[in-house]
């Protein structure tokens, strides 16, 4: 279950108490209240076409007197495009109450419903990438190619490995093949947030592993997690091949192998037991930092990450 660094960074807006004005808020007052009876004037500037005007001298008479269906025309005109004005200052007067800090000049559109964030709501179609196109990559160890398991091909080895006494401590899986064959296939039948591996060096299966996003696992309940955060998981399969360095070794190649093929990912994360000492060291190797100690529902855990912005200094 790995975890995540979720400091999302989010930005908070500042908060005022409810009745006061903030000191950076355009302050707007809205309604009749204001500077009533004072000396101004709430008139609307009309500025009629020459043409327009132009009817009131063509129908005046020859006694000086005006025909009524000029003035009613001039009347009603004038009143239209009161009418229109008056529409259009309301307007504005109701944008600017709704829009009420959305800052001077801002339209404001009719509501609509928020989408939810897309680390909330990931898309499917880009939880990992296609694992199994990251291809093989060059170690000092040999060639190491991660292929994604196979249950018909595969359980056997890795149900041999998992029931070794020193990994059954750490792993928790020892057992028949099909307790270990329904840990497998819960994350091939999956949306493919965690993908199952073997790991080739040199054409030889020597390890498991498995690729999953932190922050969609449960494990990101009990660590800040960011999201694209990339979790890891290693065995070292057999006897032959622990301790003699192939963990940090290969730990480092797979973690730029992920920050390389992710680029929404900003790092890399593993809670290996804190009580497996040869596991949290080849962490440390592989450029890992230690980051705080986590308690999960099965083990007290070692929060590991190694940082796309530090891969280069450890």
């Amino acid at each position: 279950m790995p975890p995540t660094d979720a400091s999302a960074n989010a930005g908070t807006a500042p908060v005022t108490d409810t009745g006061t004005t903030s000191p950076t808020a355009p302050e707007s007052r809205i309604g009749p209240a204001a500077d009533a009876g004072a000396d101004s004037e709430d008139t609307l500037d009309l500025h009629l076409p020459d043409e327009f005007v132009a009817l009131f001298a063509e129908d005046t008479g020859a006694d000086g007197s005006r025909s009524l269906g000029a003035t009613a025309t001039a009347t009603a005109t004038a009143t239209a495009g009161q009418a229109r004005a008056s529409a259009t200052s309301a307007a504005t007067v109701a944008g600017a109450g709704a829009g009420a800090g959305a800052g001077a000049g801002t339209t404001v559109a009719p509501c609509a419903s928020k989408a939810p964030p897309a680390s909330i709501t990931p898309n499917l179609d880009d939880l990992l990438g296609d694992v199994a196109d990251w291809g093989p990559l060059s170690t000092p160890a040999g060639a190491l190619h991660l292929v994604p398991v196979r249950i018909e091909r595969d359980l056997p080895i890795i149900s041999r490995w998992m029931n070794d006494p020193a990994v059954t401590a750490f792993w928790g899986l020892a057992g028949p093949d099909n307790a270990i064959e329904e840990h497998l296939q819960s994350q091939l039948a999956g949306d493919g947030r965690s993908v199952p591996c073997m790991g080739l060096l040199e054409g030889t299966p020597m390890s498991y592993w498995e690729i999953y996003r932190a922050d969609l696992d449960p494990l990101a309940r009990h660590y800040p997690a960011r999201p694209h955060d990339t979790g890891v998981h290693l065995l070292i399969g057999g006897m032959g091949d622990r301790g003699r360095g192939l963990g940090g070794t290969l730990l480092r190649a797979v973690a730029d192998l992920a920050l390389d093929k992710r680029p929404a990912c900003a790092r890399v994360v593993a809670e290996p037991d804190i009580r497996n000492t040869p596991s949290v060291a080849a962490f440390l190797t592989a450029g890992f930092r230690f980051s705080a100690e986590v308690d999960l529902p099965a083990k007290r855990a070692a929060l590991m990450i190694r940082d796309r912005s530090l891969r280069h200094l450890l």
